[in-house]
């Protein structure tokens, strides 16, 4: 492909142009499906690589609730993921073939599922939050520092549901242009507004800990009403009006089935960081913060190849559609194979960069030395996360929310957790042991999602 040809593409895909992704040259179509969606993947992790940094600032403890707190947010990103994962299949499936209309009403039922939702969540979580710390492991001084801040967290839980729903639609209509830019004005704003109320610069009062979570909710918020203003607007396959927000139990029903599947999916994954972060917890304040700092490292590197893995999903659910069922396999390994690439090249940089990349979140040795400790071992694996990524989040493009569900089941809670207790405690290894546990389970999970996909069951689910 020319040089001009290869920029007239990403330059394209990033203003938001248009294009058939069930007749689009295959390359083409990948390229300018998943440049935006490595940005807008890139983009969601940013929220959580500048908080870590600037909360940093604030010594260890402060670190360690910050990531306490994600393990308790894991509950809403596994629903937040597993609605957004129903909603992409079943508006790539109504644009491919031919109906946007409907596909802007299941954009408006999913919405209505959100702030149901989140607004439950919001509640609980607000309520609960010392005693939540507490169940993680938190000390009582923990507690004390970090109550406010994760009270902030989980009662504005609707900010990344609705943020997850809403791209999640744009994904689905091949639009993720519009993905990219509301998660680029969010973390705008999230950089701005985090040292400002984190150490009280100029008239801000200095909240500490508490800063980082006013400035990360309120900014996904502003997130979420650029989202609207988008849908709002002419043009793109997805147009909301006031009918879409009448609730239909039909639309819904369907939304909350495939969906359901696929939160327990993805519950089973998140929840089983909570057992990790449980288990880290036994060793202490630096390898809480040195793992919390190696995990945001490794989702902001890694977010593109859930970018690419979107891609996959979407290319799958739009040509399944459009009865091209082919050329959504040929999408699959030739997306694999990119991916595969990308994560050689991350494993280099895990290898080698890794003392800087964590001096950068840390001054303390003890917290360097655990965060690299976990990005050097668990780079090991990348090679064959490459592939197995991207089949399993294409079986969710295909609306085969079942076969990811018991890959998570079967090598996060079977396998990793018991593994990585035994080789933490039983076999008195520590946060090494986790680690390890972590890498094994990477290259598993990838060689079982790859021999199912081989299988082709996912052709002919119905969505």
């Amino acid at each position: 492909m020319p040089v001009r040809s290869l920029w007239e593409d990403v330059r394209g895909a990033i203003l938001g142009e248009s294009h058939d992704y069930t007749t689009e040259p295959l390359g083409r179509a990948i390229l300018v499906l998943a440049v935006p969606m490595v940005l807008e993947m890139s983009m969601q992790s940013l929220f959580s690589v500048a908080d870590v940094y600037f909360v940093g600032k604030l010594g260890s403890s402060a670190v360690s609730i910050t990531g306490l707190t994600d393990a308790l947010l894991m509950t809403v990103f596994a629903i937040g993921m597993g609605l957004g994962m129903g909603t992409t299949a079943m508006v790539a499936r109504r644009v491919g073939e031919g109906k946007p209309e409907e596909a802007s009403r299941v954009t408006g039922q999913a919405i209505l599922l959100g702030v149901a939702v989140s607004g439950v969540l919001g509640v609980l979580g607000g309520i609960f939050a010392g005693p939540l710390l507490a169940a993680m492991g938190a000390t009582p001084e923990m507690i004390a520092e970090g109550k406010t801040f994760t009270t902030w967290m989980l009662a504005g839980n609707g900010s990344i549901l609705l943020l997850f729903l809403i791209n999640a639609a744009f994904r689905g209509a091949g639009q993720p242009s519009q993905a990219m830019a509301a998660l680029f004005v969010a973390n705008a704003l999230n950089i701005v507004l985090d040292p400002l109320l984190i150490f009280g610069i100029g008239p801000f009062p200095e909240l500490g800990l508490t800063g980082a979570a006013i400035a990360t909710v309120g900014a996904r918020f502003v997130g979420v009403g650029f989202q609207i203003l988008q849908l709002r607007r002419d043009g793109g396959a997805l147009r909301l009006h006031a009918q879409c927000f009448v609730p239909e139990s039909k639309t819904m029903a369907r939304l909350v089935r495939i969906s359901a599947i696929g939160m327990l999916q993805f519950s089973i994954s998140t929840l089983s960081f909570i057992g990790v972060m449980r288990i880290l917890s036994g060793f202490g304040e630096a390898a809480l913060a040195g793992y919390t700092i190696a995990v945001r490292v490794i989702i902001f590197i890694l977010l593109p190849s859930w970018g690419l893995g979107n891609a996959a999903a979407t290319l799958v659910g739009q040509n399944l559609g459009a009865g091209h069922a082919d050329r959504a396999e040929a999408a699959v390994w030739k997306t694999a194979r990119a991916n595969t690439v990308f994560m050689v090249l991350v494993m280099l940089l895990f290898l080698f960069a890794s003392p800087a990349i964590a001096g950068v979140f840390s001054e303390e040795a003890g917290v360097v030395a655990i965060a690299v400790d976990c990005l050097r071992i668990i780079a090991g694996s990348y090679v064959f996360w490459g592939f197995g990524a991207i089949t399993v989040l294409a079986f969710n493009g295909a609306g085969d929310t079942t076969t990811p569900t018991w890959i998570n089941l079967i090598v996060f809670w079977a396998f990793m957790l018991p593994l990585a207790w035994a080789l933490a405690m039983g076999l008195g290894m520590g946060p090494r042991g986790v680690f390890w546990s972590l890498a094994v389970a990477h290259v598993f999970y990838s060689a079982m999602g790859v021999g199912l996909f081989r299988k082709g069951r996912w052709k002919r689910v119905v969505v």
